[in-house]
């Protein structure tokens, strides 16, 4: 039994469990090989090249030394201790390496080599052989099929990588090994350094969670960013990664973004719902920043790795040309950010210096003949503003530019400075000296004031996350014995579809509003019922058979007469027997009309990853066309809850337009916080629907009109 006592202390514990994989003071590489172009060659060469201060031993049956390095014919054979083994050779071999590590004593491997899972049974079976040595020696394992890894702080580069990177402050994750030498050489062009650099292939072993939570507290890396094919534990992934991100950012970049299965939901929320879709909810709930591309990625990680958060979103333009300013500009108020006012106070000291010709407001135009010391008196005026968050620093080749040294004020002013300063130096072989120059600094430089842009954008968010105290997901009172019940006859009559009648006593039973109803087998009971509530009603179809209820004529409404009550009854019986002979039909049920308020939708599909995820949108019959949803992962807080409410396009319709009085927000809320107690404590709820959901306008609730639950096969 796992308390949260021994939770806590198992996580505190990954990252000494894993340490021999970051500062191993010895390195053995099985299967080192004497040929220059052979993957157990090129690693022993990148660990002497890459200078790693400890010990390093080749082991290869064939050769006496390699690379000047004195080889031995086994592990076995290697007279010392030896904290990391690099295994390259033929994955049949591996199971019985695997052996002589574990009675070695070594505790962490590298396995470079495929030929496990990813080629079929055959090699899932000799990955299952492999890992059940490892387990039993107690050997944590990064791959198989893995580019390798690289800490550059020890000068360990246990890779076939064809470059080392420089030492920075970026941790770097990634499932592909060949997308990472990609970035690795990008990486290296742009100046940009890392500390750790590790691929994991399969995962047969240590994960892409494992490395997080191991990272959190390492006080050499400053940000983390990711490449990702596929998440296995979402629950566990979002718990570590907020921990994380509590400490530093973590930049994921996601590939498989299709969705899958959603062609075969039977509910709104799961044909709206794909994977991609959990993952934006995901990342967003638990302070992961998403990157759309590899370049987004570097992106952010630059300004993440180099740069203090902003305190807000206000932001200044300096440049020395009028259009890009200008593109800046555009670029600042679509992506949500403030382009900061220049106080008078502040205009009259600009003044004094600069042209009148320039323009003192923001954006700060300091002409196309500015020099570098122009652009010092600019930076240094504005940086003396409180009200100023950062400043985006665009500089162009003209004649007059002085590149190299409008570089070096740039530098030196963010030296200076708790702001962050985000270079814009446009333009290509002139430029280069320039940027090179603030790369040496460590200042982010972008080619264009869109990306840049977007990147402090990404860090003003992440900043303004961060900022929010944690918050717990509200826990109601509910009636759980009753869903138990309701889900356990629905399970011995075979079904595992519920009918109108059980869905409404479970969201009673969790706290819902509900309109009076009552299921009816006759014409008699419908009239004698609506009579009893007051005209007019709805009058809805009952059968576990059909789903989608006006699909097929069995939704009328506005009934205000007793003649029209029955009259409908039964042309909906004849119809829809017509239309489906053979569905089951137990009646109808009629309902108390709700006349005001706005639809809305509240929703759940199970993602495979991420288990319920939870859906919010205008409702009624129009949630497929307009697609206007938002969704968040299971449980929700308040603060999640007011959010997908708000982020929705249409909400605006909710809070009152052009007269209009707004509906019951608190009202919304509380009903997707019900929902996702209802949705965690019964995880066998596949699919639901809540449709619609009348807001009440003023303060005077929600009702949950139609319902429709499906229980997992």
């Amino acid at each position: 039994m796992v308390t949260a006592d021994s939770g806590a202390i198992a996580q505190q514990a990954t990252g000494t469990m894993l340490e021999h994989f970051f500062t191993p003071k010895s390195v053995a590489v099985i299967g080192a090989s004497t040929e220059p172009g052979k993957v157990g060659h090129d690693i022993l060469r990148n660990l002497i090249e890459a200078q790693f201060q400890g010990s390093i031993y080749p082991v290869n049956p064939k050769a006496d030394a390699i690379l000047g390095i004195k080889a031995y014919p086994s592990i076995s054979e290697v007279p010392d201790g030896v904290d990391l083994a690099v295994i390259v050779i033929p994955a049949k071999f591996i199971p019985d390496v695997m052996e002589r590590c574990g009675e070695k004593g070594i505790d962490s491997v590298v396995i470079i080599s495929a030929g496990f899972k990813e080629t079929g049974a055959e090699g899932k079976a000799l990955e299952e052989q492999m890992m059940a040595i490892a387990r039993r020696h107690g050997i944590r394992v990064i791959g198989p099929n893995c580019l390798g890894i690289i800490s550059s702080n020890v000068g360990l580069n246990a890779s076939f990588a064809p470059v080392t990177p420089k030492n920075g402050h970026l941790g770097l994750l990634s499932q592909s090994g060949a997308l990472a030498t990609a970035v690795l050489d990008w990486a290296t062009l742009a100046g940009i350094g890392f500390n750790k650099f590790f691929t994991f292939g399969n995962q047969a072993d240590v994960n892409s969670i494992d490395l997080l939570r191991a990272w959190k507290d390492d006080p050499d890396i400053r940000a983390i960013v990711a490449y990702i094919e596929a998440i296995s534990d979402g629950q566990t992934f979002m718990r570590v990664a907020e921990e994380v991100a509590r400490v530093k950012p973590v930049i994921i970049v996601k590939s498989g973004t299709t969705a899958a299965g959603a062609k075969a939901a039977a509910s709104h929320t799961g044909s709206l719902a794909g994977s991609d879709r959990a993952y934006d909810a995901a990342f967003q709930q638990c302070g992961v920043l998403r990157a759309r591309t590899v370049q987004e990625l570097f992106d952010y990680a630059i300004a993440f790795a180099n740069q203090p958060l902003p305190q807000g979103k206000r932001v200044v333009v300096v440049t020395n040309a009028g259009g890009p300013g200008i593109l800046c500009t555009d670029a600042i108020e679509k992506m949500g950010l403030e382009l900061a006012p220049i106080s008078d106070e502040l205009v009259e000291k600009l003044k004094t210096r600069m042209s009148p010709s320039s323009n003192f407001h923001n954006p700060v135009d300091v002409l196309g003949d500015a020099k570098a010391d122009m652009y010092e008196f600019a930076l240094s005026t504005l940086l003396e503003d409180p009200n100023i968050d950062g400043i985006f620093n665009i500089v162009t080749p003209q004649t007059s530019t002085e590149i190299p040294e409008t570089a070096m004020v740039v530098a030196k002013m963010e030296e200076g400075t708790e702001k962050p300063i985000l270079g814009v130096f446009m333009g290509g072989t002139l430029m280069q000296a320039g940027v090179n120059l603030l790369m040496s600094h460590d200042v982010p430089n972008y080619p264009f004031p869109e990306r840049a842009v977007a990147a402090f954008k990404a860090m003003a968010d992440y900043a303004a996350w961060r900022a929010l105290p944690k918050e717990a997901p509200i826990v109601f009172s509910v009636d759980k014995a009753a869903v138990e019940a309701a889900f356990a006859k629905s399970r011995a009559e075979g079904r595992t579809a519920l009918n109108e009648v059980e869905c409404a006593a479970i969201l009673e039973a969790y706290g819902f509003s509900l309109p009076k109803s009552k299921l009816c087998a006759t014409a008699d009971d419908a009239v004698a019922f609506a009579a009893s509530i007051g005209f007019p009603v709805v009058m809805k179809i009952a059968s576990p058979d059909i789903l989608h209820k006006s699909d097929v004529g069995g939704v009328k409404v506005g009934l205000a007469t007793p003649d029209t009550v029955r009259d409908a009854y039964d042309a909906m019986m004849y119809r829809i027997k017509s239309k489906m002979p053979a569905a089951t039909i137990w009646g109808v049920n009629i309902q108390q009309m709700v006349t005001t308020g706005k639809q809305t939708i509240l929703g759940v599909s199970r993602d495979p990853q991420f288990g319920p995820m939870l859906m919010f949108g205008l409702g009624g019959i129009y949630v497929e066309v307009l697609k206007d949803v938002t969704f968040r992962i299971a449980p929700l807080t308040e603060r999640d809850a007011r959010q997908m409410i708000s982020e929705i396009r249409s909400y605006k319709l909710l809070t009152g337009v052009r007269g209009e009085e707004g509906v019951d927000i608190d009202a919304i809320v509380e009903s997707v916080l019900r929902l996702s107690q209802l949705v965690t404590d019964f995880p066998e709820i596949a699919e639901m629907d809540i449709n619609p959901l009348i807001a009440l306008p003023g303060n005077d609730g929600a009702i949950a009109i139609d319902s429709r639950i499906a229980l997992t096969k």
